[in-house]
């Protein structure tokens, strides 16, 4: 009995010490690190951009780090794969906010993820920032979600003030947007056909099809029974290439306009001749400025050596490189500790300073959230010539 109490005791005494030392480890990571959650898509429809926005994202951790970090404390990303699927970026939100203790959360990417993900960060109360979802109002209802991001209402609105001042023919025009995707067929429905009204613009047409559509001839056949000066695409690049190319092949002239969603700067390169006049607006330009060249340029050897198909820095990952410094700026302002045991404290912390933040000097240009948790930047209107982007106009931003 003596024996057993002894090996009892010294077993008590043994898990007492590790206890003691694994408290007393607990302070030392909250001293040396800050953590955020990453919701990225290394697998799925969003995989390609999504690989370049973790360049980004690492860019941007890599130059706060090595100049010291935040508050003496380093900045450290964890990540997530959430394989484009909302159902699968609402589990990594629960595990990093829950299980990882993440302080703010990068992503997820899409209109389609970011519409559950919002909801369920609400909960738990954690600040979630999109770089490239843009159906409009999806942040409004919710006061820890933000998105580094404008209404589509207001790209394309910018788009169309452009095509009228500049008295390019606009009198007709024509929808086609897919039907398998949340934030392509929201431009098709409502977006593109609502404000090319409003600015004049008869809409005599509307074509569809499937985000992997391949063959258009059927939709350009139709196109070509009423022509049209503008053919407004809801879709991702891929379907505006194979759509470009068929309304050319189809001796179809108009000019292809759209919002964001097919914003992407190989397009030019991808659509060939047939793609000259296309016109879209953006919220960053590479070619804008020498700090936009710099991030470029080391932006594109990254690319490089990462072996990635494109190696040109696109709207979603220099959006994706500020969100970082958007939560870096706010975990700077707020004094954030990293303190495990203030966790809900600074996570409300950081969305009160991310609200009150106010032009905030960013790549793409002067940040400030507004109401509704979305980015306002200038819009930079692009139209496809000889095979790149050039800027044509420039929109500052609205003042609410």
């Amino acid at each position: 009995m003596k024996k057993f109490t002894r090996k009892l005791a010294g077993s008590c005494l043994f898990a007492g010490a590790l206890v003691l030392a694994a408290g007393s480890m607990a302070p030392a990571h909250a001293a040396s690190e800050l953590l955020l959650g990453y919701l990225s898509a290394s697998t799925g429809p969003f995989v390609s951009l999504s690989r370049s926005n973790s360049i980004a994202v690492d860019m941007a951790v890599e130059e706060i780090n090595a100049k010291g970090g935040i508050n003496g404390k380093k900045l450290r990303v964890i990540r997530f794969d959430t394989s484009g699927k909302p159902a699968q970026a609402v589990l990594g939100l629960r595990k990093l906010a829950n299980d990882d203790k993440v302080l703010a959360i990068i992503g997820p990417f899409s209109s389609g993820e970011a519409g559950q993900v919002f909801p369920a960060a609400e909960r738990l109360g954690v600040v979630t920032m999109p770089m490239a979802s843009s159906a409009p109002k999806l942040a409004a209802p919710f006061a820890y979600a933000f998105r580094n991001t404008m209404n589509e209402g207001i790209l394309f609105s910018s788009l169309l003030k452009t095509i009228k001042q500049k008295g390019l023919a606009a009198k007709t025009g024509t929808v086609a947007y897919a039907t398998d995707d949340r934030i392509s067929k929201i431009m098709g429905t409502r977006v593109l056909p609502g404000l090319m009204k409003k600015f004049g613009i008869d809409v005599t047409g509307e074509v569809t099809f499937k985000l992997r559509a391949f063959d258009f001839s059927a939709q350009v056949s139709k196109m070509n029974q009423n022509p049209s000066d503008l053919v407004a695409v809801g879709a991702p690049p891929e379907a505006a290439i194979n759509l470009v190319k068929e309304m050319r092949r189809q001796g179809h002239k108009g000019r292809i306009i759209a919002g964001s969603t097919i914003n992407d700067p190989d397009l030019p390169e991808k659509m060939g001749a047939a793609g000259n006049g296309t016109m879209i607006p953006s919220a960053y330009y590479a070619g804008l400025d020498e700090r936009t060249k710099a991030f470029d340029r080391n932006f594109r050897a990254r690319a490089k050596k990462a072996g990635l198909e494109r190696i040109r820095s696109s709207q979603f990952d220099a959006q994706s490189y500020s969100i970082v410094l958007f939560f870096a700026n706010a975990l700077k302002t707020a004094n954030i500790s990293g303190d495990p045991a203030r966790l809900a404290e600074e996570r409300t912390a950081i969305r009160d300073a991310l609200k009150a933040m106010k032009d905030y000097p960013a790549l793409e240009g002067a940040i400030t959230f507004n109401a509704e948790g979305d980015a306002l930047k200038p819009v930079y209107i692009l139209e496809m010539k000889d095979g790149g982007w050039t800027l044509i106009d420039t929109h500052q931003p609205p003042k609410s």
